[in-house]
């Protein structure tokens, strides 16, 4: 199976935003493209690492989902699948 191309993934990652009654932006285009490219467009992954990089943005207690709060999830998610 193929994954989502980016425009897929960004299309994606807003629905599910859409659908939990969030209208404005929540995740920067830098973030959706880090999960888009760590994700390689596959759905469960990009859910993984949105959900993870959402966790990570709270924390810091930013507003945005941002590249660092999306590198942050890349990094947690790569140490769970080696410990796995």
């Amino acid at each position: 199976m193929t994954g989502m191309t980016s425009e897929e993934t960004a299309g994606y990652i807003r629905h599910h935003l859409k659908l939990s009654g969030r209208a404005d932006p929540l995740f920067t285009e830098d973030a959706i493209a880090l999960i888009h490219t760590s994700s390689r467009g596959k759905p469960r992954a990009i859910n993984r690492l949105a959900i993870s990089a959402l966790i990570a943005a709270c924390a810091a207690g930013k507003n945005l989902v941002d590249e660092a709060s999306a590198r942050s999830a890349v990094t947690e998610n790569s140490t769970d699948t080696m410990t796995s």
